[in-house]
């Protein structure tokens, strides 16, 4: 059953974002895993169009807020205002009280305004005056932004970029989905036309599921010892935190889920490694002078990490 609504979810989506089937799993595997994605790359590649998609597709309520320099933290968390008529404070929501927010451009906002979310996406709840208010389930956060350098962008602090499970880069169409695109888009915004698939329902009992995903002792300490391996490199300033580790499993198991498996091996840890981990990761400044990126760190790191025999498993 789960994975029949997977592959009816994916194909609705691509129905609207063409050519990335391998990009709209890991969203939804994300999603599975009860996380949150940050999409970075240049303006124009459809990461709003993705965004927006799983919101349609998947049948949650849904908000989405532009951010911009003058975006405030009421914004997402909302406010309370005294009401004349029964003299007492109301609470009126942000952006935030829905199950899918679309946090699109987060990197052209305050340092103020992001940190707004640190709570909104670890706890799922909103505290204000004294009050705190929980956020529906489930709760996933899809935020986009453009890279550093671009006019008006100012990096994400380090501990907001912790709570994004994944950080997924899209890239540029081939010449034939470019073809596809322009295709589908010459009469209607092909957006309009997606159906509702799944819902809120849905989601939770496949992340409810998750945990019984079985994960060996050995493929654990597989995955905790890739993590480990960034704290001890030497062009690495700041590893894999404890939370880092337990996307990279979380994510691994929803990995499986797509391959129709009810376990784990190292491949799914392998295969999610670069998305969990390449963004948490803080490099020194020899690395720079090297040319050498996260993501080619972590792929040194994953040939000389030796995964468990199967005769382990």
């Amino acid at each position: 059953m789960i994975v029949e609504q997977s592959k009816q979810i994916i194909a609705e989506v691509n129905k609207a974002f063409m050519g990335k089937t391998d990009i709209v799993e890991k969203v939804l595997m994300t999603i599975y895993a009860g996380g949150h994605v940050l999409l970075e790359d240049c303006p124009g590649v459809g990461k709003t169009t993705l965004a927006m998609a799983f919101s349609r597709v998947l049948g949650l309520s849904s908000k989405r807020i532009q951010f911009t320099p003058d975006t405030l933290p009421s914004d997402i968390t909302g406010f309370t205002m005294f009401n004349r008529e029964t003299n007492q404070f109301e609470y009126r929501e942000g952006a935030a009280n829905c199950q899918l927010l679309l946090a699109d451009e987060i990197n052209r906002t305050s340092s103020k305004t992001q940190s707004a979310l640190l709570e909104v996406m670890e706890e799922h709840t909103i505290s204000l005056d004294g009050h705190t208010y929980t956020l529906p389930d489930p709760f996933v956060c899809i935020a986009t932004q453009n890279p550093l350098g671009f006019a008006g962008t100012q990096p994400l602090p380090e501990s907001q970029f912790d709570r994004f499970m994944v950080c997924l880069s899209i890239g540029y169409p081939t010449l034939e989905n470019q073809i596809k695109i322009l295709n589908a888009q010459r009469y209607v915004n092909p957006l309009n036309n997606l159906q509702v698939v799944s819902s809120a329902q849905n989601i939770q009992e496949v992340q409810d599921y998750l945990s019984s995903v079985r994960m060996a002792d050995s493929v654990m300490s597989y995955a905790i010892r890739l993590c480990e391996a960034t704290r001890e490199h030497p062009l690495v300033e700041l590893g894999i935190s404890p939370r880092g580790v337990s996307a990279l499993v979380k994510m691994a198991r929803a990995n499986a889920i797509l391959e129709e498996r009810n376990y784990v091996i190292p491949e799914d840890v392998q295969h999610v490694y670069g998305d969990v981990c390449a963004h948490r990761l803080v490099l020194r400044p020899q690395a720079q002078v090297d040319g050498v990126s996260a993501r080619e760190l972590l792929a040194d790191i994953l040939t000389n990490v030796k995964p468990p025999r199967a005769a382990e498993r």
